[in-house]
């Protein structure tokens, strides 16, 4: 004979705990739209830890000041650089539009020795004898190419304008956590030690330099590089020199070398300037474009508990599979991964902490 009050009870539970799912699936989708921002803002918290213990000591432990200093300071970095070369690329794009628009766009003829490079000589040579001799033929050819480039291109603005929203407002939640950096830290490093037991500590050491290292050597390098190319074009009075070096930031980013975007800038040089001001200008970019091979290993290996390539390798995947914020988690999680493989090969313990 079945118990009524076993049934009763069997049911009140099932109703409690579909209700206590519903309100957690309602929770995370609420919280949703705030988890890339709320990563990012870890993120440079966990960045910019270092300098905000610094400045406490100058501010004499003022936590709040402190915070805000740097939050303040870590915005002007990003956007008045941004406003500087964004106000460039919307002038030349302004520009662009305009000559096409009146028939007034030229092109500087190429030099013969263009048609004898090596395999893309002739026809670099052909496209750009038309485009300097009959322009708008020239669009008219390559209509179907310009359209694809020109839609991709405004996809990547779009993108890199949301990124940047998200950025700013990430910035400032990193000045909230920075204030209760100590709580955080404790609980972190509490949920850890529950979690793989007593090398929780470890990890969560591991995983924090993990974050500076790819701050540090991929988005630090990108950052550099983008400003130092935009000011440098920009004195080199190249055209369009914000789209170049917004272009050299992208493939930064994503790791491309960004040689590719010197090339073309190298070739207007040569073509539009004398000689020796082209090779000197030349040699800046060229610089410039290759300085991350340099930069990028030393930063992304200091005081690295894993190989530079498990970081390299992580951050890379982890961009492929998640955007910008998987340059992180994919290193961070290849990291974690390779640190237990190595402790299972080595014979060490891996048990979880159920004590």
């Amino acid at each position: 004979m079945k118990d009524p009050d076993s049934e009763h009870r069997t049911i009140d539970t099932v109703l409690k705990l579909t209700l206590i799912a519903l309100l957690l699936a309602w929770c995370a989708m609420i919280l949703f739209p705030f988890v890339i921002p709320v990563l990012w803002g870890i993120i440079l918290a966990v960045t910019l830890f270092p300098l905000y213990t610094r400045l406490l000591k100058i501010v004499k432990g003022k936590k709040g000041l402190s915070a805000t200093l740097i939050t303040l300071i870590l915005l002007a970095l990003l956007i008045i650089p941004s406003v500087w070369l964004i106000s460039s690329i919307v002038g030349n794009a302004r520009e662009l539009i305009a000559s096409i628009r009146d028939h007034t766009l030229v092109m500087p003829p190429p030099k013969v020795e263009v048609a004898d490079w090596p395999i893309v000589g002739k026809p670099i040579y052909a496209a750009w004898q038309m485009l300097s001799t009959n322009i708008e033929t020239a669009i008219q050819t390559y209509r179907d190419k310009l359209l694809i480039v020109g839609d991709k291109f405004l996809g990547i603005i779009k993108s890199v304008a949301s990124s940047f929203f998200i950025l700013i407002v990430s910035v400032i939640i990193s000045g909230i956590l920075l204030v209760g950096s100590d709580k955080s830290e404790t609980s972190t490093i509490t949920f850890a030690n529950r979690l793989i037991g007593k090398k929780g500590n470890e990890f969560v050491k591991m995983i924090v330099i993990t974050i500076r290292n790819v701050a540090k050597g991929i988005l630090g390098v990108a950052f550099i590089q983008f400003v130092l190319m935009g000011t440098a074009l920009i004195l080199a009075k190249v055209p369009f020199a914000g789209l170049w070096a917004l272009a050299a930031l992208l493939f930064a980013i994503i790791q491309a070398p960004v040689g590719i975007v010197a090339i073309p800038i190298v070739i207007y040089l040569y073509s539009a300037r004398e000689p020796i001001p082209a090779t000197l200008w030349s040699i800046l970019v060229l610089l410039i474009a290759l300085c991350d091979n340099f930069i990028k290993p030393w930063l992304m290996g200091k005081g690295a508990p894993v190989p530079t390539l498990v970081i390299f390798l992580g951050a890379i995947g982890g961009m492929i599979m998640s955007g910008f914020i998987g340059l992180f988690t994919g290193a961070i999680i290849l990291s974690v991964g390779y640190k237990l493989a190595t402790m299972w090969l080595e014979g060490g313990s891996m048990e979880l902490a159920s004590e």
